[in-house]
């Protein structure tokens, strides 16, 4: 029953392009559309169910790694349909699941609405591009479709290592290895000791999550490769600090000189509900130039912000200022814009600002009527 429970689950879940599915008990199973938590018109769940759900997708490594630890991660195939990477933990005694749909079908630069150097920095022969953001802002999707044209346009050899495999990738022009951290390779950090050994040109580091693997990734990028990773950082200047700061304070200036020589980008995004329907990203972007790695290595990272308000021409953008662009063409709300803004504060003055034209601009030609209407019924006596 379980079985035919969840492939049905998974169908509603494709068919509807939700991008979750929430199982938990005491509740109907759950889908997240377009950002939005939608109730599915289903018996609520009981203990028992979520226990023969989890069941029938959970490998058993996994079962036992939920029951030594209390939660566990992994990815699988629904058949052709796409895959599905799945998070299940205990609470309150019960358990619960996540399942996050990975889309099979990789974007576009143009799709995504990615900076049109992007492509230039992907055909760099090293250096260190990072991805940032909270979690759901895209970043996966992001980096599987800057790989993807990688493989598509040159010859390189790519190794991955995520946590889990999301995004399955074919040989194209490149040989593409995938490694998944708990399944092929103990940990991260494990993964990028051996990496070297493997002729890379590509490296894709799933996430930097602790110190041995920030230095790994560093090291990886100053000896000659092309490293994507990601950070769970808002900003790019946010995320310079955070790398700097994750290192003992002795190091942090040694850090600061490998850092402005090794990084090439960042680019930090934002998702958010597209109006009417739909997904719509918004991004920060910073390139590495010359005068930006002299801030970095010269400790004024708080001048990174206005380095990007003159960096125009190489597609750099404060977040700030593609939240409002996007917001005045209609594809977000006011709401969306300021929950996702760095500076709320000054988008709201900016749009007090507008109002209060808009109110302008209405008594002005309210009264230009008044004043016609005046000067008719006048002509009429």
């Amino acid at each position: 029953m379980a079985t035919i429970h969840i492939d049905r689950l998974l169908e509603t879940c494709i068919k509807r392009g939700a991008s979750d599915i929430h199982l938990a008990v005491g509740r109907p199973p759950c889908l997240r559309l377009h950002g939005r938590l939608r109730q599915l018109e289903t018996k609520v769940l009981e203990p028992d169910d979520t226990v023969s759900l989890m069941k029938s997708i959970c490998p058993d490594r996994n079962q036992q790694e939920l029951q030594e630890e209390g939660g566990t991660d992994f990815g699988f195939a629904f058949g052709d349909a796409g895959r599905f990477r799945v998070s299940v933990f205990r609470q309150r005694g019960n358990i619960s699941l996540v399942l996050r749909l990975i889309p099979t079908k990789f974007m576009t630069f143009e799709e995504i609405g990615l900076p049109p150097i992007t492509k230039a920095l992907c055909r760099r022969p090293r250096g260190l591009f990072l991805v940032t953001g909270p979690t759901g802002s895209g970043k996966t999707t992001t980096l599987a479709s800057m790989l993807n044209y990688i493989n598509e346009e040159l010859d390189r050899h790519i190794v991955t290592v995520e946590d889990p495999i999301e995004y399955y990738h074919n040989h194209k022009k490149c040989i593409i290895n995938q490694r998944e951290v708990g399944n092929d390779v103990p940990s991260f950090a494990e993964a990028l000791r051996r990496v070297l050994r493997m002729d890379p040109d590509v490296i894709l580091v799933g996430e930097m999550r602790d110190l041995e693997t920030i230095e790994a990734a560093i090291r990886a990028a100053e000896t000659g490769h092309l490293v994507f990773a990601t950070l769970h950082t808002t900003g790019c200047q946010g995320t310079v600090n955070r790398i700097i700061d994750a290192f003992p304070h002795e190091q942090q200036a040694q850090i600061r000189v490998q850092l402005s020589t090794s990084l090439i980008a960042i680019l930090s995004q934002a998702l958010m509900p597209r109006i009417p329907t739909g997904m719509i990203a918004a991004y920060e972007f910073l390139v590495i130039t010359p005068a930006i790695a002299n801030l970095i290595r010269e400790n004024k990272t708080f001048r990174i912000d206005s380095a990007i308000q003159t960096g125009k021409k190489y597609g750099m953008q404060l977040l700030d200022e593609h939240l409002w662009r996007i917001y005045e063409t209609g594809q977000i709300s006011a709401d969306e814009m300021l929950d996702k803004a760095r500076h709320p504060g000054d988008l709201q003055e900016k749009l007090e600002k507008i109002g209060k034209l808009h109110e302008a601009g209405d008594a002005a030609i309210q009264g230009a009527l008044g004043g016609k209407a005046q000067q008719e019924e006048g002509e009429a006596a």
